[in-house]
């Protein structure tokens, strides 16, 4: 890091001592005083600490500017996404060359009585306007003069003629809702504050809904609007008083139900709402008391209505069942549930949708997802046909829904790989053909110079741990390599294979990209989630350094040059791992990192805590849930060790992670470790979770992070 990381002398925190007392523990907490956002003596702080991360880091500026220059460059900035057809019009949008956002444009479609000819998209040019082209939202417009942009959704009327669009200008995820008539460009006069993700409108155009958030940002409202009244005067249509449950709504594929889902991690509630009677309320169609994790598609079935159900009831890794509406009024046990597919051990049901024709099945089989297809003729039926996967040529592959239209002849596919550019598919229902529509060009690209393949890690108990391991072609662990291992392993989400260009500028300097596929992950099925949750998180922590140390006992590692990174949920694995074995990293990069884990988890005030708790067990209620929390969270366990180079990167108005969490953490590093290394905190002033908003801010953010891991690993030119 040059001898500019003594250019400035690291922030001095203040010591205000307070005690949080919980099951008869006393812990001194001498940083929460930074909690206060609108404390001058915080704000202070916090610039001074951006004051001395750019001190730090001025050596870096050269290599940031490099490496934005190179995603820049390899980026087709002037590009459009392939037309989706969506009633009588094609759907689309165009990114210019300059521009931070992305135009959202429409065109009408034409309907000749051939299917296959009305539902093929038509051509059009990146940068070039066709005829009847029309500008739905343009982003850089209602981007201009504020610090921040996000859109939160986008409904378009039945009818076509009016748009409901929700933005945040701040970061922190509150949408302001406003209406569009789209034949004059004018605004309504109806504007909404404060509503959360997702708009539909009702079949009519009358009404639109949405969802409210609580004090503690919790989806707990759904509301109706009817077009040209007061807001104040909006309909709750279902409020969930639960603290531990999350709320949202999906709308049916025919457009006819709103689908209110309620649950957690561990079970759900959905109940359905006819979108054609105003008076309707919200029907009961799996209760939570029966305690099943669920998701539901309503289909249509020789004229009558039944519900796809993806359940785990007696199937950890899930199955899919066919509830017809007439068993909806049976007591729940005598209700019967239709096998159309099978539990198996070896492959997750994630989840279905429906046209008219077909149903469609996201798995995850091999650690990657897929997709399966089957016809709704004989459903749940002895004379049910099997399931049909379009093949592709790659081992390791991401393939998932982007589209599927209740009345299309086809649907729309995504794909990728780690060195495939996302691809645009549309597969022919009737026949399984696959039609290309759109391969991503990348510039400057050869993905003959690149691999990706898998190896396994064994963890202390005798686990196998995937790992993708990425690198150039002409790289092998016959010599040791810069290594950069990336985590995540909470909330069943997985790390799938997928493209990146900035990625690229690691590798082409030699650097080997390793995803360690950690338990608390949903890569290998629902067990590889529960055996990385609650009073098992240690495993996600354990794994990682497991999988680390199979990367040097292999040969890929050089044990001087390994750079360890993670955000969010990831953040905590980094303060963690720092924690357990901080003599295996030259750096570690935590990206809006939840380091403060119990603290939040105890205050069911502050954002999403509550919900937090099917995650990693309620340490308010439960004293081993408390013990074992503070065992391993960051920042109480922070010590008197020799701690490597760290950067802590953070917003002022994320929501789901809070800035104070990285705060304290590192003002606690800096007091307790007996090395050397600079430990930085970044913070973006105008950013949410993701940071700073536009695509252009986001690169930039990326050159950050990785100009920070390669002058680590000392890949810096500029470099002492």
């Amino acid at each position: 890091m040059s001898h500019a990381e003594h250019a400035l002398p690291a922030p001095q925190t203040p010591k205000v001592p307070t005690v949080r007392t919980h099951h008869g523990d006393a812990f001194t907490d001498d940083y929460e005083w930074l909690r206060d956002k609108d404390s001058p003596a915080v704000r202070a702080h916090l610039q001074d600490e951006n004051a001395y991360a750019e001190a730090v880091t001025a050596n870096q500026e050269p290599l940031r500017e490099a490496i934005f220059n190179e995603i820049k460059a390899r980026t087709v900035e002037t590009d459009l996404s392939v037309p989706a057809r969506k009633r009588g019009w094609w759907y689309f949008t165009r990114t210019a060359e300059g521009s931070q956002y992305a135009i959202h444009c429409r065109v009408a479609a034409t309907d000749t009585g051939d299917l296959a000819a009305d539902w093929t998209p038509p051509a059009i040019e990146a940068g070039v306007a066709i005829a009847g082209e029309q500008v739905l939202l343009d982003g850089n417009k209602e981007a201009e003069g504020k610090p921040f942009f996000s859109l939160g959704g986008m409904a378009v009327s039945e009818d076509g003629t009016l748009l409901a669009y929700a933005q945040d200008n701040a970061g922190d995820e509150r949408f302001t809702l406003r209406l569009k008539d789209l034949a004059t460009g004018a605004l309504l006069p109806d504007t909404i504050e404060n509503v959360f993700y997702g708009l539909v409108f009702s079949p009519d155009g009358t009404r639109v809904f949405y969802t409210v958030v609580d004090e503690s940002w919790r989806p707990h409202q759904i509301k109706a609007h009817t077009l040209g009244t007061d807001p104040e005067t909006d309909v709750v249509i279902f409020q969930e008083d639960d603290p531990g449950m999350w709320l949202g709504f999906d709308l049916s594929a025919d457009r006819t139900e709103l689908l209110v889902s309620i649950g957690n991690s561990e079970y759900s509630e959905t109940l359905t709402l006819d979108l054609a009677d105003e008076r309707a309320v919200p029907v009961m169609l799996v209760s939570r008391e029966h305690r099943i994790l669920h998701t539901a598609d309503p289909v249509t079935l020789e004229g009558r209505r039944a519900y796809v159900i993806t359940h785990d009831r007696k199937a950890l890794n899930n199955m899919v069942s066919l509830l017809r509406a007439d068993q909806l009024a049976l007591p729940y046990a005598q209700q019967r549930w239709d096998t159309v597919i099978e539990h198996r051990d070896t492959v997750k049901v994630e989840g279905t949708a429906a046209t008219a024709t077909h149903l469609v099945i996201s798995v995850r089989k091999d650690t990657t997802e897929r997709i399966q297809v089957l016809p709704l003729a004989g459903l749940g039926t002895e004379s049910q046909l099997p399931a049909v996967e379009p093949a592709f040529d790659e081992e390791l592959y991401t393939c998932s829904l982007a589209n599927a239209e209740l009345e299309a002849p086809m649907i729309r596919l995504s794909y990728t790989s780690d060195f495939t550019p996302a691809r645009v598919y549309d597969y022919t229902l009737a026949d399984g053909t696959l039609s290309l529509r759109k391969q991503t060009r990348v510039n400057n690209y050869d993905p003959a110079n690149y691999r990706a393949t898998r190896e396994w890690a064994t963890a202390a108990d005798g686990t196998r741990i995937p790992l993708t391991i990425l690198r150039r072609a002409d790289i092998t662990n016959e010599s040791p390599n810069p290594v950069l291992v990336y985590g995540y392993g909470s909330y069943e989400m997985s790390m799938d294979p997928g493209f990146g260009i900035p990625r690229l500028s690691l590798l082409d300097r030699g650097v080997v990209f390793v995803i360690a596929h950690v338990r608390g992950g949903g890569e290998l099925g629902r067990q590889w989630y529960l055996d990385g949750k609650k009073l098992t998180k240690k495993n996600t922590f354990t794994d990682f350094v497991d999988a680390t140390r199979h990367l040097l006992e292999t040969g890929w590692a050089d044990p001087a040059r390994i750079v360890a990174l993670g955000g969010s949920a990831g953040g905590l694995l980094m303060g963690a791992v720092a924690n357990l074995a901080p003599q295996l990293y030259a750096g570690i990069i935590a990206q809006v990192p939840f380091v403060d884990a119990l603290t939040s988890i105890l205050d069911p005030d502050l954002p999403l805590s509550a919900l937090e708790w099917e995650e990693w067990g309620n340490p308010i209620e439960d004293k081993d849930v408390y013990d074992y929390m503070k065992s391993y969270s960051p920042y109480e366990n922070v010590a008197a060790l020799p701690y490597p180079r760290i950067a802590a990167v953070t917003s002022l108005n994320d929501t789901r992670v809070l800035y104070v969490e990285p705060a304290k953490w590192v003002a606690k590093l800096r007091e307790e470790t007996t090395g050397s290394a600079p430990i930085v905190m970044k913070i973006e002033m105008d950013g949410g979770h993701g940071g700073a908003s536009g695509r252009y801010e986001g690169w930039k953010t990326r050159a950050w992070d990785y100009a920070f891991a390669l002058d680590t690993l000392g890949l810096n030119p500029e470099g002492a």
